[in-house]
């Protein structure tokens, strides 16, 4: 018997995945995919275009070329497909094509769209009707989920970090301990909300749509006998993403003096630099991604896929179907748009 989230997990849930923004990684055009086959060495294709999608309360959605498409399972047991175009700006807006720029651009986007699924995904899987969320609940609820977040990893970080200012002179060593907190806390919230029943089905659902995404770049059917071959992990994975931003941190904080600088100045000057962190770690994704048939640079993001073992769960066929109906959905839509002009991508 399949259990689905009801009530208050259903809609708990949704913040405490808000920190894993994989739809981040469908804006990534030059990224080569490793495909990997028992007693072959790992071959590397680049796809026409890279399709990518996100975890939701009991469903996948995924990213196309033109459309963002949801599919969800609610208590009835049927699978719910719901599709809407990308706004223009994802697709064609001239900030998306401009480096440092396109990656704050892109993020920004990515989450108001990751959040409204999310949201409505709870709906459908506590309730089985699909909601449609307003732009005041839609705000509530990226406040709150964004505040939760920078207080626990970089205001309780670098609250923590103050008993090593006291203990040292140095302020390079300080920041150090702040962004070693940081990474520590980071995985230690993966870690402790993937011992909950209701995330470790999210996460579940998160391999089913690696596993989806992953059969078609390697150009085979979609069906879950066939998908399910694939590993739940993959280089384009918004968890690799997120960790290249905690280390990426560590750097950029290491250089902002401590000694004598009130904490709020401090505060502000973490909160400040995110945008500028998150622009640089997507390039960071961006370069590494496309060379990723380089060993050096395999074995340098290779800690991203180590990571992905606590984002990610192995998916049963159920979830698999959903995963397909939602890459189905955009494949589909792809197929009846026009071309997008080879200067016109970003």
């Amino acid at each position: 018997m399949r259990r689905h989230l009801t009530g208050w997990p259903a809609r708990l849930t949704p913040h405490l995945i808000f920190l894993v923004p994989e739809l981040l990684m469908a804006a990534g055009p030059f990224v080569i995919s490793s495909i990997a086959r028992a007693g072959e060495r790992p071959r590397f294709r680049m796809p026409d275009f890279f399709y990518g999608g996100q975890a939701l309360i009991e469903g996948v959605m995924m990213r196309g070329r033109t459309t963002v498409a949801m599919s969800v399972r609610p208590p009835s047991g049927e699978i719910r497909t719901y599709s809407e175009p990308l706004p223009p700006a994802m697709t064609r807006g001239r900030w998306i094509k401009v480096p440092f720029v396109r990656g704050a651009f892109v993020l920004y986007e990515a989450l108001v769209i990751g959040t409204r699924m999310l949201m409505r995904s709870a709906a459908i899987a506590a309730e089985g009707e699909d909601i449609q969320v307003g732009k005041g609940t839609m705000a509530l609820t990226m406040v709150f989920s964004i505040g939760f977040a920078i207080a626990l990893f970089f205001v309780f970080p670098l609250v923590l970090s103050s008993f090593a200012e006291r203990a040292t002179t140095s302020d390079l060593l300080a920041n150090l301990a702040e962004g070693g907190i940081r990474l520590a806390v980071f995985v230690a919230y993966i870690v402790l909300i993937g011992m909950m029943a209701e995330i470790r089905r999210v996460f579940a659902y998160h391999g089913a749509e690696h596993k989806a995404i992953s059969a078609h770049e390697a150009q085979r059917p979609l069906t879950p006998d066939e998908v399910d071959r694939f590993s739940t992990a993959h280089t384009r994975c918004g968890t690799t993403f997120l960790l290249i931003v905690v280390v990426v941190s560590i750097l950029f904080f290491s250089l902002i003096p401590r000694t004598g600088i009130p904490f709020p100045i401090l505060f502000l000057s973490r909160i400040a630099l995110v945008p500028v962190i998150a622009a640089f770690s997507y390039e960071l994704v961006r370069f590494g991604a496309s060379h990723y048939g380089n060993a050096l640079v395999r074995a340098i993001y290779a800690p991203g896929l180590w990571l992905q073992a606590l984002t990610t769960r192995p998916p049963d066929h159920s979830m698999l179907e959903v995963s397909i109906a939602s890459l189905e959905s955009c494949l589909a839509s792809d197929r009846e748009a026009p071309p997008v002009p080879a200067q016109a991508r970003p």
